[in-house]
Protein backbone atom coordinates (compact mmCIF):
# COMPACT_ATOMS: atom_id res chain seq x y z
CA UNK A 1 0.00 0.00 0.00
CA UNK A 2 3.04 2.54 0.85
CA UNK A 3 4.77 1.52 -2.45
CA UNK A 4 1.78 2.08 -4.39
CA UNK A 5 0.82 5.59 -2.37
CA UNK A 6 4.78 6.82 -3.08
CA UNK A 7 4.23 6.18 -6.99
CA UNK A 8 0.71 8.16 -7.27
CA UNK A 9 2.22 10.76 -5.38
CA UNK A 10 5.09 10.29 -7.91
CA UNK A 11 2.84 10.34 -11.05
CA UNK A 12 1.16 13.54 -9.65
CA UNK A 13 3.43 15.71 -8.87
CA UNK A 14 4.98 14.52 -12.90
CA UNK A 15 1.91 15.61 -14.12
CA UNK A 16 1.82 18.99 -12.33
CA UNK A 17 5.37 19.75 -13.59
CA UNK A 18 4.23 18.97 -17.35
CA UNK A 19 1.33 20.97 -16.82
CA UNK A 20 3.04 23.99 -15.24
CA UNK A 21 6.55 24.26 -18.01
CA UNK A 22 9.98 24.77 -18.13
CA UNK A 23 11.40 24.63 -14.14
CA UNK A 24 11.70 28.39 -14.45
CA UNK A 25 7.85 28.53 -14.31
CA UNK A 26 8.20 31.02 -17.53
CA UNK A 27 5.38 29.54 -20.73
CA UNK A 28 7.42 27.96 -23.08
CA UNK A 29 7.72 31.00 -26.01
CA UNK A 30 7.45 30.68 -29.59
CA UNK A 31 10.43 32.41 -31.64
CA UNK A 32 9.35 35.74 -33.57
CA UNK A 33 11.26 37.28 -36.06
CA UNK A 34 12.66 40.53 -34.61
CA UNK A 35 12.22 41.98 -38.70
CA UNK A 36 8.74 42.05 -40.19
CA UNK A 37 8.82 43.92 -43.45
CA UNK A 38 5.18 43.86 -45.99
CA UNK A 39 5.58 43.98 -49.35
CA UNK A 40 2.49 45.45 -51.90
CA UNK A 41 3.08 43.95 -55.15
CA UNK A 42 0.91 43.01 -58.58
CA UNK A 43 -0.35 40.03 -58.27
CA UNK A 44 1.23 38.87 -60.86
CA UNK A 45 4.54 38.42 -59.14
CA UNK A 46 3.21 36.26 -56.58
CA UNK A 47 5.03 33.07 -57.58
CA UNK A 48 8.34 34.52 -57.80
CA UNK A 49 8.44 36.44 -55.01
CA UNK A 50 7.18 33.51 -53.03
CA UNK A 51 9.98 31.75 -53.92
CA UNK A 52 12.60 34.62 -53.40
CA UNK A 53 10.68 35.74 -50.30
CA UNK A 54 11.88 31.86 -49.11
CA UNK A 55 15.43 31.96 -50.24
CA UNK A 56 15.71 35.53 -48.19
CA UNK A 57 14.58 33.64 -45.23
CA UNK A 58 17.21 31.62 -45.35
CA UNK A 59 19.57 34.38 -45.40
CA UNK A 60 17.90 36.31 -42.79
CA UNK A 61 15.92 33.99 -40.63
CA UNK A 62 15.50 36.91 -38.52
CA UNK A 63 13.16 38.64 -40.80
CA UNK A 64 9.66 38.34 -41.93
CA UNK A 65 8.63 39.01 -45.25
CA UNK A 66 4.49 39.46 -45.98
CA UNK A 67 3.10 40.10 -49.04
CA UNK A 68 -0.36 41.97 -49.90
CA UNK A 69 -0.96 40.93 -53.64
CA UNK A 70 -3.36 42.64 -55.90
CA UNK A 71 -4.04 45.31 -58.78
CA UNK A 72 -1.28 47.82 -58.73
CA UNK A 73 -3.77 50.99 -58.62
CA UNK A 74 -5.73 49.13 -55.61
CA UNK A 75 -2.71 48.87 -53.78
CA UNK A 76 -1.87 52.37 -54.49
CA UNK A 77 -5.32 53.67 -53.14
CA UNK A 78 -4.61 51.67 -50.12
CA UNK A 79 -0.74 52.87 -49.93
CA UNK A 80 -2.65 56.68 -49.90
CA UNK A 81 -5.18 56.02 -47.42
CA UNK A 82 -2.26 55.12 -44.81
CA UNK A 83 -1.89 51.47 -45.16
CA UNK A 84 1.26 50.28 -43.23
CA UNK A 85 3.42 49.23 -46.47
CA UNK A 86 7.23 48.90 -46.48
CA UNK A 87 7.61 47.73 -50.25
CA UNK A 88 5.67 48.66 -53.03
CA UNK A 89 5.91 46.72 -56.69
CA UNK A 90 3.56 47.99 -59.18
CA UNK A 91 3.42 46.57 -62.81
CA UNK A 92 3.27 49.54 -64.20
CA UNK A 93 5.29 52.98 -63.64
CA UNK A 94 1.62 54.93 -63.77
CA UNK A 95 1.18 53.82 -59.99
CA UNK A 96 4.65 54.50 -58.71
CA UNK A 97 4.78 58.31 -60.88
CA UNK A 98 1.41 58.89 -58.44
CA UNK A 99 3.28 57.86 -55.31
CA UNK A 100 5.96 59.88 -56.46
CA UNK A 101 4.13 63.20 -57.17
CA UNK A 102 2.73 62.64 -53.73
CA UNK A 103 5.55 62.19 -51.68
CA UNK A 104 4.79 58.61 -50.15
CA UNK A 105 8.05 57.17 -51.91
CA UNK A 106 11.56 57.17 -49.91
CA UNK A 107 13.93 59.33 -51.88
CA UNK A 108 16.24 57.40 -53.99
CA UNK A 109 14.48 53.66 -53.71
CA UNK A 110 12.93 53.56 -56.74
CA UNK A 111 14.08 51.46 -59.22
CA UNK A 112 13.44 49.17 -62.38
CA UNK A 113 12.99 45.52 -61.19
CA UNK A 114 11.92 43.27 -64.34
CA UNK A 115 10.12 43.30 -67.49
CA UNK A 116 7.41 41.80 -69.02
CA UNK A 117 5.01 40.72 -72.02
CA UNK A 118 1.53 41.00 -73.36
CA UNK A 119 -0.10 37.94 -74.92
CA UNK A 120 -3.43 36.85 -76.16
CA UNK A 121 -4.65 33.89 -74.20
CA UNK A 122 -7.64 31.42 -74.67
CA UNK A 123 -9.18 28.37 -73.15
CA UNK A 124 -7.21 25.07 -73.97
CA UNK A 125 -8.41 23.65 -77.15
CA UNK A 126 -10.43 26.67 -78.43
CA UNK A 127 -9.97 26.89 -82.12
CA UNK A 128 -10.71 29.71 -84.00
CA UNK A 129 -9.06 32.72 -82.50
CA UNK A 130 -5.28 32.95 -83.47
CA UNK A 131 -4.67 36.63 -83.10
CA UNK A 132 -5.97 39.63 -81.61
CA UNK A 133 -8.12 41.22 -84.81
CA UNK A 134 -9.90 37.46 -84.44
CA UNK A 135 -11.37 38.91 -81.41
CA UNK A 136 -14.39 40.54 -83.54
CA UNK A 137 -15.43 37.34 -84.57
CA UNK A 138 -19.32 36.88 -84.25
CA UNK A 139 -18.68 33.83 -82.54
CA UNK A 140 -16.57 35.23 -79.77
CA UNK A 141 -19.16 36.51 -76.92
CA UNK A 142 -16.78 37.50 -73.84
CA UNK A 143 -13.17 39.03 -73.64
CA UNK A 144 -11.97 38.65 -70.28
CA UNK A 145 -9.38 41.54 -69.53
CA UNK A 146 -8.46 43.94 -66.42
CA UNK A 147 -10.79 46.95 -65.16
CA UNK A 148 -8.29 49.55 -67.32
CA UNK A 149 -8.04 52.34 -64.35
CA UNK A 150 -6.83 50.51 -61.96
CA UNK A 151 -5.03 46.97 -63.42
CA UNK A 152 -2.59 47.56 -65.32
CA UNK A 153 -2.65 44.83 -67.57
CA UNK A 154 -6.08 46.14 -68.65
CA UNK A 155 -4.45 49.37 -69.56
CA UNK A 156 -2.24 47.61 -71.95
CA UNK A 157 -4.89 45.43 -73.04
CA UNK A 158 -6.96 48.75 -73.86
CA UNK A 159 -3.45 50.19 -75.43
CA UNK A 160 -3.34 47.04 -77.71
CA UNK A 161 -6.64 46.96 -78.98
CA UNK A 162 -6.75 51.14 -79.77
CA UNK A 163 -3.42 50.20 -81.59
CA UNK A 164 -5.39 47.48 -83.91
CA UNK A 165 -8.67 49.94 -84.11
CA UNK A 166 -10.79 47.36 -81.68
CA UNK A 167 -10.72 48.91 -78.52
CA UNK A 168 -14.54 50.85 -78.80
CA UNK A 169 -15.90 47.89 -81.02
CA UNK A 170 -14.95 45.36 -78.57
CA UNK A 171 -15.73 46.88 -74.89
CA UNK A 172 -19.42 45.42 -75.29
CA UNK A 173 -17.71 41.89 -74.82
CA UNK A 174 -15.16 42.96 -71.68
CA UNK A 175 -15.76 40.68 -69.02
CA UNK A 176 -13.71 42.82 -66.57
CA UNK A 177 -11.33 41.16 -63.77
CA UNK A 178 -10.20 42.92 -60.62
CA UNK A 179 -6.58 41.62 -61.36
CA UNK A 180 -4.59 40.09 -63.89
CA UNK A 181 -5.00 36.70 -62.20
CA UNK A 182 -8.93 36.98 -62.12
CA UNK A 183 -8.57 37.31 -65.87
CA UNK A 184 -6.58 33.95 -66.39
CA UNK A 185 -9.12 32.19 -64.19
CA UNK A 186 -12.29 33.50 -66.37
CA UNK A 187 -10.61 31.98 -69.14
CA UNK A 188 -9.14 29.11 -67.89
CA UNK A 189 -12.75 28.35 -66.19
CA UNK A 190 -14.17 28.98 -70.09
CA UNK A 191 -16.05 31.55 -68.54
CA UNK A 192 -14.19 33.92 -71.68
CA UNK A 193 -13.37 33.31 -74.99
CA UNK A 194 -10.54 35.27 -74.68
CA UNK A 195 -8.56 37.10 -72.26
CA UNK A 196 -5.39 39.16 -72.58
CA UNK A 197 -2.55 38.50 -69.79
CA UNK A 198 1.10 39.02 -69.03
CA UNK A 199 2.95 36.16 -70.82
CA UNK A 200 4.12 34.92 -66.66
CA UNK A 201 0.73 34.44 -65.63
CA UNK A 202 -0.33 32.79 -68.84
CA UNK A 203 2.55 30.06 -67.80
CA UNK A 204 1.28 29.15 -64.78
CA UNK A 205 -2.24 27.73 -65.86
CA UNK A 206 -2.43 24.08 -67.79
CA UNK A 207 -5.66 25.21 -68.86
CA UNK A 208 -5.49 28.18 -71.30
CA UNK A 209 -2.98 28.16 -74.86
CA UNK A 210 -1.28 31.35 -76.05
CA UNK A 211 -2.55 32.40 -79.26
CA UNK A 212 -0.64 35.72 -79.92
CA UNK A 213 2.01 38.24 -78.35
CA UNK A 214 1.07 41.83 -78.47
CA UNK A 215 3.53 43.57 -80.88
CA UNK A 216 5.81 46.22 -78.51
CA UNK A 217 5.05 48.90 -80.48
CA UNK A 218 1.32 48.35 -79.88
CA UNK A 219 1.25 48.95 -76.14
CA UNK A 220 3.65 50.80 -73.28
CA UNK A 221 6.27 48.58 -71.89
CA UNK A 222 5.42 46.29 -69.19
CA UNK A 223 8.13 47.45 -66.35
CA UNK A 224 7.67 46.55 -63.01
CA UNK A 225 8.95 49.09 -60.29
CA UNK A 226 10.01 48.85 -57.05
CA UNK A 227 10.17 51.91 -54.19
CA UNK A 228 10.46 51.96 -50.64
CA UNK A 229 7.80 53.58 -48.87
CA UNK A 230 8.41 56.89 -47.18
CA UNK A 231 6.97 55.43 -43.49
CA UNK A 232 9.01 52.30 -43.89
CA UNK A 233 8.53 50.74 -40.23
CA UNK A 234 12.39 49.59 -40.42
CA UNK A 235 14.46 51.55 -43.60
CA UNK A 236 17.45 49.80 -43.04
CA UNK A 237 16.49 45.92 -43.27
CA UNK A 238 13.90 46.95 -45.68
CA UNK A 239 16.37 48.06 -48.31
CA UNK A 240 18.40 44.85 -47.93
CA UNK A 241 15.63 43.23 -49.01
CA UNK A 242 15.23 45.71 -51.60
CA UNK A 243 18.64 44.74 -52.72
CA UNK A 244 17.95 41.38 -52.51
CA UNK A 245 14.78 41.44 -55.33
CA UNK A 246 17.03 43.20 -57.65
CA UNK A 247 20.43 41.27 -56.67
CA UNK A 248 21.54 38.02 -58.58
CA UNK A 249 19.58 35.47 -56.91
CA UNK A 250 16.29 36.86 -57.54
CA UNK A 251 17.03 37.65 -60.63
CA UNK A 252 17.64 34.49 -61.47
CA UNK A 253 14.16 33.25 -59.79
CA UNK A 254 12.18 35.94 -61.89
CA UNK A 255 13.61 34.34 -65.51
CA UNK A 256 12.84 31.23 -64.52
CA UNK A 257 9.09 32.31 -64.00
CA UNK A 258 9.45 34.46 -67.67
CA UNK A 259 10.34 37.95 -66.72
CA UNK A 260 12.95 39.55 -68.17
CA UNK A 261 15.89 42.17 -67.11
CA UNK A 262 14.21 46.04 -66.89
CA UNK A 263 16.47 47.11 -69.82
CA UNK A 264 16.19 45.32 -72.76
Amino acid sequence: MQNRRIFLLTLVALISALIAGPASGKPRATPTPNTEITVSAAVSLKDALDEIAHLYRAKSPDTAIHFNLGGSGTLQQQIEQGAPVDIFISASPDQMDALESKGLLLAGSRKDMVRNSVVLIVPKGKQGIASFQDLDAPGVKFIAVGEPKTVPAGKYAQEILTHFGLYEKLTPKFVLGKDVRQVLTYVATGNADAGIVYATDAKTSSDVTVVATAPKDSHSPVIYPLAIIKNAKNVEETKKFADFLTGLQATEVFKKYGFEAPKE
